[in-house]
C-alpha cells in the first residue's frame, strides 16, 4: 500500500513539475535568447540567427517516439520549401546530442536538433506539458524576432510542418 501511495505521490510531483511552467510566448512577443548545443555538440547561439531568416522552433518530447517521429519527418519532408521561403528549422527537446544526433541520422533528418537539459528554454518559451510529457508546440519567430504564428497539438505531430509552412507561405503573400 505504502509503494501505491508513493508511486501517486511521484506522479502528482512530475506532473505539477511540468504543468509549473512559465506563462506561454504567444504572438507579438519576443523569443528569449538562448543558447544550446546542436546535434553536432556546437553550441547554437538564437541570437546569431535572428535578423537572418524566419525561425521555425518546434519543441518535441522525446527522440524515436511514434508522434515526435512523424513530426520530425513532416519537417524533414517540407525541408525544401521551408528552406526556400527563408526559414531556418530548428527542433528542441530535453534529449542529449548523442540521442539528437542518433534520431538525425536514423530518419535523415537535415535540420537543426538542440538539447535542452532541464527543459530550461522549453520553459522559457512557456511550454505546457501533458500528463508526465513536455509539451510539442511550434513557433514561427519573424525576421525581427518576435513571434508570428504558433500551433500547438499534442498527438498531431505532423500538422506541425503543415501549418508552420501554409502560415509562411500565406504571410508571403501578402
Amino acid at each position: 500500500m505504502q509503494k501505491i501511495i508513493f508511486f501517486f505521490f511521484l506522479l502528482f510531483i512530475s506532473i505539477n513539475s511540468v504543468h509549473s511552467q512559465n506563462k506561454s510566448l504567444d504572438v507579438g512577443d519576443s523569443i528569449p535568447s538562448f543558447s544550446l548545443k546542436d546535434q553536432d555538440d556546437s553550441m547554437y547561439h538564437v541570437k546569431d540567427e535572428i535578423g537572418k531568416k524566419i525561425l521555425v522552433i518546434y519543441f518535441y518530447p522525446k527522440d524515436e517516439s511514434t508522434v515526435c517521429t512523424k513530426e520530425a519527418c513532416g519537417f524533414r519532408d517540407n525541408y525544401a520549401e521551408f528552406t526556400k521561403a527563408g526559414a531556418q528549422v530548428i527542433g528542441i527537446n530535453s534529449g542529449s546530442v548523442k540521442s539528437h544526433k542518433s534520431f538525425q541520422s536514423n530518419h535523415g533528418l537535415p535540420f537543426i536538433l538542440l538539447s535542452d537539459p532541464g527543459n530550461k528554454v522549453l520553459k522559457l518559451f512557456g511550454v505546457k506539458g501533458k500528463f508526465i510529457f513536455t509539451g510539442r508546440k511550434t513557433f514561427v519567430v519573424g525576421l525581427d524576432g518576435k513571434i508570428v504564428f504558433t500551433f500547438e497539438s499534442f498527438t498531431q505531430g505532423t500538422e506541425h510542418s503543415e501549418k508552420a509552412l501554409e502560415f509562411i507561405r500565406q504571410s508571403a503573400k501578402s
